[in-house]
């Protein structure tokens, strides 16, 4: 039985042993900001892979850049079951149910997962203090492609060597581009160039999804953007994943999922590890989510967005999670909104303070996965009371 840990250094030799060991299971793998993807083995070669940043928004694309006429929101999950067993991701089992009901060919699925794979590793690749463990699992699912790790991982370090050789390296293909400085950019480009620009980059879509609507290369236009990202002219930022498209089935999903419901969750926490952490747990579950990690911006950002629920951090820099509350319940569009409070020091006089600008609850920090699934259903679930 295979298990254990590894870090990113060994990475390369870990696949290969596996793939000498013809290991069927899965090579779940985490970084410093606690990131993690799946990669799924069969017989030692590459059956899928997800995780990592965005893995709803990578399946979409893909699906819909190599099989524009699916319809992707109708599709479903295999009626028959019988020939399938082990924990697989549920974007493998509708793309699969897509190849059976004839809505996709077995090529097209093919090159879907091979361009979903290569995102994946790409991303491991650019990633620092990796650690990882293999699980077994007698994994019976029709191979609908069975990729050579050794080659897909040489096109994944020759894609993030020509990455850096652009002077990329500190970029991530899954940040979404912004206009920061419209006036100085509309000084610098034709009217045409400026129109594109402005309808293109509207912080909604990541780098990926941007090429790939244009049906270029992601390092192509990244570096096209490079000379006025270098001067402050654009900027770069988080964005939330989609929404999976059907709710995942829990007799396949890697994990339970407590919600299907579209709700968008925002987190204000100065505290990138905090976000990321929320984000996962609650893009599984089925929620949207948006981090905002600047504190001036957060009662603007909110306003934007329209959060259904809000987690609000107590302590950040040039503010505090009190006054926020304070403002956020002066506006009407926030005066029933569940927020909830989170912080390390969960103190009592803290918990009458934030009650006494409106908060609905409070939550400690570290937060705990199931925990944080119960809070949100249960203040989504009721109209909150302040």
């Amino acid at each position: 039985m295979l298990a254990g840990t590894i870090n990113n250094t060994d990475f390369v030799s870990k696949l290969t042993s596996l793939k000498q060991e013809r290991f069927s299971g899965k090579l779940l793998l985490k970084d410093i900001q606690n990131q993690e993807w799946i990669i799924y083995l069969f017989l030692g070669r590459i059956l899928y892979a997800t995780g990592g940043h965005h893995p709803v928004r990578r399946w979409r694309r893909n699906l819909l850049t190599y099989c524009p006429q699916l319809d992707i929101n109708n599709l479903k999950f295999p009626e028959n079951t019988e020939n399938i067993s082990g924990d697989i991701s549920w974007e493998y089992l509708l793309l699969y149910s897509a190849v059976e009901h004839q809505q996709t060919t077995r090529d097209q699925a093919a090159k879907i997962i091979a361009s979903i794979v290569a995102e994946v590793l790409f991303d491991i690749t650019q990633a620092t203090n990796i650690t990882g463990e293999v699980k077994p699992d007698n994994l019976s699912v029709p191979q609908l492609v069975l990729l050579e790790p050794g080659q897909a991982l040489a096109e994944a370090q020759h894609a993030w060597q020509n990455w850096q050789k652009a002077k990329l390296a500190d970029r991530s293909p899954n940040r979404a581009p912004i206009i920061r400085e419209p006036e100085q950019l509309q000084q610098q480009v034709s009217p045409a160039v400026f129109q594109n620009l402005t309808k293109l980059l509207d912080g909604q879509r990541s780098l990926r999804d941007i090429a790939a609507g244009m049906k270029r290369d992601v390092m192509e236009v990244t570096s096209s953007l490079l000379p006025y990202i270098q001067s402050g002219l654009i900027e770069f930022v988080d964005i939330p994943d989609a929404a999976p498209p059907i709710s995942p089935p829990a007799t396949v999903a890697s994990q339970p999922v407590v919600a299907a419901s579209n709700a968008l969750i925002a987190c204000v926490d100065d505290s990138p590890l905090v976000c990321q952490s929320l984000e996962k747990i609650l893009t599984t579950a089925g929620y949207q989510f948006i981090s905002i990690q600047d504190s001036l911006r957060a009662i603007a950002t909110l306003l934007t967005r329209k959060p259904e629920l809000i987690f609000l951090d107590l302590v950040m820099p040039n503010t505090n999670g009190y006054e926020i509350c304070s403002q956020l319940r002066k506006v009407s569009v926030f005066r029933d909104t569940p927020i909830i409070i989170l912080t390390g020091n969960d103190g009592i006089i803290d918990r009458v303070r934030a009650k006494l600008v409106g908060a609905t609850d409070f939550l400690s920090k570290p937060v705990d996965a199931q925990t944080l699934l119960e809070v949100t259903q249960t203040h989504l679930n009721k109209t909150p009371q302040v």
